[in-house]
């Protein structure tokens, strides 16, 4: 990572503007790897370097990235002259620009659909992640207005398995929709398989406002996609949560509404194509 100067990144971390940051230099309050500083525009490398302000410790950050439980009834925006968005669940400290960027929303999820959002800085990883060319698996828990027999679930899994056209709603055009992978409740155990989807299942759920009945693993990212996809084969969806992204599921400790930071072994996980 390039090196960038000490008064943009002092800035970025809540120190006032440049013109702050540059009494703070002339009283010798800034510290970097042990020396003073008084220089604003002194080279700092973000991932080496070591900078003390008045005798704290800073850490230094250029991208930030957040896993937040999105509840229902905030969108996904930055501003919105009806709802709260996602932006207002975050700590004042989070609400500045930082050196990577804006803080933005890695794709989004409807005003009543809960779950797995990740929030960042990192532009090159959102665009990588959310480019067509990539596709990206994304599971969400589903529960349906209409309970299904043994036989429909198999229908639906087939239907689904082979993809299918969608109509056109509103003022979004129809699309063949690609095929998706669907489970229901039970199966893990009906089949023998891992139990992965009941762990799925039983994460939707903790911290949930809703109960699902399968889980859903699309591909694309439509408009209404998963909606959709239901209404085609004649169901309603009641209840939608993201649960998982790529590799990354949403950690069930996270209550509705609250988030954290993502570890480093999480973002390389979100990073894996």
């Amino acid at each position: 990572m390039p090196a960038e100067r000490l008064d943009k990144i002092l800035a970025h971390h809540g120190f006032g503007t440049r013109k702050d940051v540059k009494r703070l230099c002339h009283k010798s309050l800034v510290n970097l790897n042990g020396k003073i500083v008084t220089d604003p525009a002194t080279k700092v490398e973000i991932d080496s370097d070591s900078l003390e302000i008045d005798g704290e410790k800073i850490v230094l950050q250029r991208d930030l990235y957040i896993m937040l439980n999105k509840c229902k009834n905030v969108v996904c925006a930055n501003k919105d002259g009806e709802h709260s968005t996602v932006f207002d669940l975050l700590d004042e400290n989070l609400r500045h620009k930082f050196l990577g960027g804006d803080l933005h929303c890695m794709g989004r999820l409807d005003i009543d659909t809960e779950g797995l959002l990740i929030l960042t800085t990192d532009g090159k990883l959102t665009h990588s992640l959310l480019s067509p060319k990539t596709h990206v698996p994304k599971t969400y828990a589903v529960g349906l207005r209409d309970s299904l027999t043994l036989e429909e679930k198999q229908k639906y899994c087939e239907i689904f398995k082979k993809g299918f056209w969608i109509d056109r709603e509103q003022n979004e055009d129809g699309f063949e929709c690609a095929p998706s992978g669907l489970k229901w409740r039970g199966e893990d155990r009906k089949f023998g398989e891992d139990g992965e989807a009941e762990k799925l299942f039983l994460a939707a759920e903790k911290n949930s406002s809703g109960k699902a009945d399968c889980l859903l693993t699309i591909f694309e990212g439509k408009f209404h996609q998963v909606k959709r996809m239901f209404s085609q084969v004649g169901n309603e969806v009641v209840y939608l949560k993201r649960i998982k992204m790529g590799g990354l599921c949403l950690d069930p400790a996270i209550e509705l509404g609250s988030y954290r930071e993502l570890t480093e072994s999480e973002i390389e996980m979100l990073s894996e194509k």
